[in-house]
């Protein structure tokens, strides 16, 4: 997924970029209102994980802004504010889910998942032929058997599956595979679907990832 960490505490915005990242997430971070409202006009995220309490634009005025209009992004607040009143102002504006600090890495990354899953109407296992995904483990399975793929392979993967049938520009797929701060050219994109590939192959996949010349790659609806 590529996400949006709005987070002005240094080290945890540092942290959770790092980790997010590891996963296999193209994560941009934010460390004011401003610069998470100049991130999100110039980017697609899948979610954005926001904290409340802003300098410059405070985390409602952030909130409402961007969930404004058609296209918006899920939105999983993460606030030290744990009051009632709180949470049903947050929802009230727009927000997706709430989850009060301190918490668990794991429960973060389970309910990013399932923002995720509720704002793009992704189904829960996602097929092509004897190609299975599934999104929640972020396991791809071929006739049963796991296919070893690394963070940004299955990204990858996961990304054209869920675009089945669209041809998807290289820049495209770097965008949203890769963040802001990467020092990769989109030619990686090149790199990554030729391996990913020659793995699909191997499971007797050979196919699945076409090719349109001067325009992108497709798994064929």
């Amino acid at each position: 997924m590529r996400l949006l960490i709005v987070e002005d505490s240094p080290v945890l915005g540092r942290d959770l970029r790092e980790t997010l990242i590891r996963d296999g997430h193209a994560v941009d971070l934010a460390a004011d209102g401003a610069q998470a409202l100049a991130f999100a006009t110039s980017y697609v995220y899948d979610v954005i994980v926001l904290d409340l309490m802003l300098p410059k634009v405070d985390g409602w005025s952030v909130l409402q802004r961007v969930k404004q209009g058609a296209g918006a992004p899920g939105v999983l607040v993460l606030s030290a504010r744990d009051q009632v009143a709180d949470r049903v102002e947050a929802l009230n504006l727009g927000a997706d889910d709430y989850l009060v600090k301190p918490f668990s890495y794991d429960e973060l990354l389970a309910r990013i998942l399932a923002v995720s899953r509720r704002s793009s109407g992704q189904v829960p296992l996602l097929r092509a032929g004897a190609l299975q995904v599934d999104p929640r483990a972020r396991l791809a399975r071929v006739d049963g058997q796991v296919l070893a793929l690394t963070p940004k392979e299955y990204s990858l993967l996961e990304t054209l599956l869920n675009q089945r049938g669209t041809v998807l520009a290289r820049g495209t797929l770097f965008e949203h595979l890769y963040d802001a701060h990467s020092e990769a050219s989109d030619k990686v994109i090149e790199v990554l679907v030729s391996t990913l590939r020659g793995k699909l192959a191997r499971a007797g996949l050979p196919d699945l990832i076409e090719t349109r010349r001067g325009f992108g790659y497709v798994i064929a609806a």
